[in-house]
């Protein structure tokens, strides 16, 4: 079994955390953060255009709006993960729907893989990370040093 090399960056007790979702989805998304107002309030939220401004509306929390995603909000909450200020995202994405900005969406997820980062993409997975006991308590995420692992796999095949 391979043995990776760690960063270990801790998450403090209030979490940092992102919300997205797609049109056909924002509505399932308001509800659930409605539903859920107590427990989110205990935490710092941000998200992408007129979701934050929606969400903040309706539940009365304070959400840190960035660009929709289309115009480069999937991007800036893809550089947020990279550079450790983000530490979770809710993200209700539509699986029926084309959109034009799925490049970034991808992106984005393979971010949040990267970086170790608890995502939910439905109302279900919400539910259940939301009542995580780790969600009240610190956490270390374990993330691959995946520079030194690239490293070794070039190598590797400058050798074959």
């Amino acid at each position: 079994m391979k043995k990776y090399e760690y960063e270990i960056i801790k998450m403090g007790q209030r979490k940092n955390i992102v919300i997205i979702a797609h049109d056909n989805r924002k509505g399932e998304l308001i509800d659930w953060t409605m539903t859920n107002k107590e427990k989110l309030s205990h935490h710092n939220l941000c998200g992408t255009g007129t979701t934050a401004k929606l969400v903040s509306a309706a539940a009365g929390l304070p959400v840190l709006a960035f660009k929709s995603g289309p115009l480069g909000g999937d991007q800036q909450v893809g550089a947020r993960i990279a550079e450790g200020s983000i530490d979770f995202m809710f993200f209700f994405w539509d699986p029926l729907e084309a959109q034009p900005h799925d490049p970034d969406v991808k992106a984005l997820l393979r971010i949040a893989a990267l970086y170790d980062i608890p995502v939910a993409t439905n109302h279900a997975t919400a539910d259940f990370l939301l009542s995580s006991p780790w969600m009240e308590k610190e956490y270390e995420r374990r993330i691959i040093d995946f520079s030194k692992e690239l490293t070794i796999r070039s190598e590797g095949n400058l050798q074959k």
